[in-house]
């Protein structure tokens, strides 16, 4: 204690100087806006910083058990892709029939790859918008697919962004039918869960079960005949009974979209000239 009274007493002067400079402060940030606004406005920078650098570090450390997820993820796919080449070739002694059957698919297509910016899955009527646009060949109307299904519909284009009509909106209305059969129908979503939708007007003679593949029909030029949708989760009746309702798990989680691709059909401008020459009266 006497140590203590002795410093205060040696630097007592100092202390002082110290007290009448914070107080000072104090007052002239307090009640001066303009010097007010400076240190809000530095203290928000500073703090925003820290917290930037905070937030690098904790995405570092964590790059480690990301790596471990990915590497696991790759081995499960590269397991599943084995697999299916073996049944494949047993069944078909073909080996290239898949890579045929895809390539057969889009030989009319060019696909443009593109980044999500932004989604929504939880709303009545999602939108999505991907980093590609009119200078990457982007134009509306265009169909939009991912690695497990179709994603919807370019509806704007700006010069390097799109907003896509995905299927989680209530205007989305895609032609698709089941896998093997030439039964069609038109996919719709409820509102409800992200990763189901309905598949409405499928005939009642129509010869279906639970489990069957759903893909799009290539009834217009938006996307091609085949490509995966989902797969019938349930079937029910239609609201006037004269058709099947049948309920689909969509192969698309809307909620971990990151990457998608543009299905633009090379000759869709062409296509797009003959079909309005016929809407348009001849004068």
């Amino acid at each position: 204690m006497r140590s203590l009274l002795e410093f205060l007493a040696k630097y007592n002067y100092w202390l002082l100087f110290v007290v009448l400079e914070v107080v000072s402060f104090v007052l002239i940030f307090q009640f001066n806006r303009y010097q007010n606004s400076v240190w809000l406005t530095t203290a928000n920078t500073v703090v925003g910083q820290i917290d930037a650098w905070e937030q690098s570090a904790l995405r570092y450390i964590a790059l480690g058990e990301v790596n471990r997820q990915l590497s696991r993820r790759n081995l499960i796919l590269e397991q599943n892709i084995e697999e299916l080449q073996w049944r494949l070739r047993s069944l078909t002694h073909d080996s290239t029939q898949t890579e045929r059957l895809q390539a057969e698919r889009f030989k009319d297509f060019e696909m443009i790859p593109a980044r999500i910016v932004t989604n929504s899955v939880l709303l009545r009527d999602n939108f999505i918008t991907i980093g590609a646009g009119e200078a990457d060949g982007v134009e509306p109307e265009m169909g939009v697919v991912c690695g497990t299904g179709i994603v919807g519909i370019v509806l704007r284009v700006s010069t390097h962004y799109s907003i896509v009509l995905p299927l989680l909106n209530s205007r989305s209305n895609i032609s698709c039918r089941l896998r093997g059969s030439t039964f069609f129908g038109y996919l719709k979503w409820d509102g409800r869960h992200p990763l189901y939708a309905t598949l409405d007007d499928l005939p009642r003679y129509a010869r279906l079960k639970v489990g069957d593949i759903v893909e799009t029909s290539g009834f217009s030029s938006i996307f091609p005949p085949g490509i995966f949708v989902g797969k019938v989760e349930a079937i029910d009746d239609s609201e006037d009974g004269l058709s099947y309702k049948l309920h689909v798990h969509l192969g698309t989680d809307f909620a971990r979209l990151q990457d998608v691709y543009v299905v633009k059909q090379r000759f869709h401008n062409e296509l797009q000239e003959l079909e309005q020459s016929v809407l348009t009266p001849q004068s």
